[in-house]
């Protein structure tokens, strides 16, 4: 399950990589624009406001984001974005920190650009740091006697699952898209007695929580904390920063 309200606690943090993205797709009147994961519809708003005369849709597969979606008058609809199909009058799909969970998503992605009309613009950006400090934490942890029986399903991700700008710049090219691929590593400013714990909490610490139960997951996150806080130490100033690379792609369907 996805907490909307604990993904939006950074919402100004996680929402910048989108707008970024955007700043790159030229499309002037699209009459369909695709959100694929549209988490609880905060950014999707901002689409309708940029195209006010298109038709917006937004996907998610989660059920507890698309409600919170909704509550923000955005038209959600539950759904893996592998089941997504494009409609005919689709002129720009957006996909925003999603296509990380899917393995098999430069396939999707090449996909969608055979099914697009011409002129089309596909956005993507997907994190990049995998071999985070933060992520390594979590699997030297998880492999801890401890923990190793309840978390022995965890999907521990030791190398990137997703390609480097320059390995999608190549798929998409030889898909028969003009493609703008790039790379930032954004450093955030975060602050709070534990900011990296509660950031990794809303994302990559999801399949954790739902391997354990309540006092096993207190525990867990009692244990990680220090060693987050040795890899992001807190200054003096309280603040903390915390690098995240990410992975960004627009390609136009030739």
């Amino acid at each position: 399950m996805w907490n909307p309200d604990v993904y939006l606690a950074f919402a100004d943090h996680r929402g910048r990589p989108f707008f970024d993205l955007l700043a790159r797709v030229g499309a002037r009147s699209p009459r369909r624009v695709a959100d694929l994961g549209c988490g609880p519809g905060n950014l999707t708003q901002t689409l309708s406001s940029r195209w006010p005369d298109a038709v917006v849709e937004a996907w998610d597969s989660s059920a507890e984001m698309v409600e919170a979606a909704r509550a923000r008058g955005v038209r959600a609809q539950v759904g893996d974005v592998r089941d997504w199909t494009p409609a005919p009058d689709t002129d720009v799909v957006v996909s925003n920190a999603t296509l990380q969970w899917v393995p098999e998503h430069p396939q999707l992605v090449v996909r969608w650009a055979d099914r697009l009309a011409a002129g089309s613009w596909i956005a993507f950006q997907v994190p990049g740091n995998f071999d985070a400090p933060s992520h390594q934490a979590v699997r030297d942890l998880g492999r801890q006697p401890q923990w190793s029986e309840a978390l022995r399903d965890f999907p521990f991700r030791e190398r990137e699952v997703v390609l480097p700008a320059a390995g999608y710049a190549a798929l998409m090219t030889d898909a028969g898209c003009s493609v703008d691929a790039w790379e930032t590593t954004y450093v955030h400013e975060l602050s709070g007695e534990k900011p990296v714990l509660e950031w990794i909490t809303g994302t990559a610490l999801r399949p954790v929580r739902a391997a354990l139960s309540d006092p096993e997951w207190e525990q867990f996150r009692a244990e990680l904390a220090p060693m987050l806080d040795a890899a992001y130490p807190r200054r003096a100033d309280g603040r903390t920063f915390f690098p995240f690379r990410r992975i960004f792609v627009v390609a136009r369907v030739r």
